[in-house]
């Protein structure tokens, strides 16, 4: 191999910062999952004594993941992580209610948590979000987007998304960055929650939509736009195609025109249903 091309990698290796691979912190996610949930477990306790050390030692991972691992700083952030898992176990419990109170197929919550892949990128999204609530970097992005590659839903950890959120078969999700979701929130397969411009001068901007609670959203639904506001107690239909706010308590869909017996166009209806 030419020598001059083995000397640039090795420059980039020395010039990189230090940093876990994503094995690593996909590897120390699915420990912290299997110790909240025993359905993602991988090994079994004989005391109380014995799961606290395991406990313990997941602790230590995420800590020595950090490039401030030997840091007081370092420390202190791993330590207000934990100490927030009661809270994340909490509304993951709502989650797994809204999904298994929502899905006439689901048998069980056990279900629920072993077999959806919704369950699984929100387990993710919600741990990752807590360390970027903390200014964790990279670690965050790496913990949801191995959810990604396991589920096909791709949750930034950024987003701000409120309990009892359900994602029904979820392939294709994709909510981005500064999207902000309420209370009892319902997304089917292939939903996009994006921005109108790529635009990089736009990255401190909001540039997702804002979902308000009891809003459901339908197959291929996609809504664009920071200032695109769904309104609370709301249906989107599928496939409907929405860069501007709909007022609450409305349907949105798609109602096809006929000309001389023939479907020749569709267009999009907003129905304001008057639900309280």
């Amino acid at each position: 191999m030419n020598k001059s091309f083995v000397q640039k990698l090795y420059q980039l290796h020395q010039a990189s910062p230090s940093c876990p691979s994503p094995e690593e912190v996909s590897q120390a996610f699915s420990r912290l999952l299997g110790a909240l949930f025993p359905d993602f477990a991988h090994e079994s306790f004989s005391s109380l004594e014995s799961f606290e050390a395991h406990l313990k030692a997941i602790q230590s991972d995420f800590e020595t993941m950090l490039p401030s691992a030997s840091s007081p700083e370092g420390k202190e952030v791993i330590k207000r992580f934990f100490e927030s898992l009661p809270k994340i176990h909490q509304r993951l419990e709502h989650d797994i209610s809204a999904m298994f109170d929502g899905d006439p197929a689901a048998k069980s919550t056990s279900e629920v948590v072993r077999t959806y892949p919704g369950f699984y990128a929100i387990a993710a999204y919600r741990l990752a979000h807590e360390l970027h609530q903390l200014k964790v970097k990279d670690i965050p992005r790496v913990i949801t987007e191995h959810a990604h590659s396991k589920t096909g839903i791709d949750i930034h950890p950024a987003a701000k998304i409120g309990e009892y959120f359900c994602i029904d078969h979820g392939t294709g999700v994709v909510i981005g960055e500064t999207t902000v979701i309420g209370d009892h929130v319902k997304l089917y397969q292939g939903v996009t929650l994006g921005a109108l411009s790529v635009d990089k001068a736009d990255a401190e901007k909001k540039r997702h939509p804002t979902i308000e609670d009891r809003v459901i959203i339908y197959a291929g639904a996609t809504i664009l736009g920071g200032e695109t506001i769904i309104g609370h107690d709301s249906v989107v239909g599928g496939n409907v195609w929405l860069t501007r706010s709909v007022p609450s308590n409305s349907k949105i869909y798609y109602q096809s025109k006929m000309y001389n017996g023939e479907t020749e166009e569709t267009d999009m209806v907003v129905f304001k249903s008057g639900r309280k």
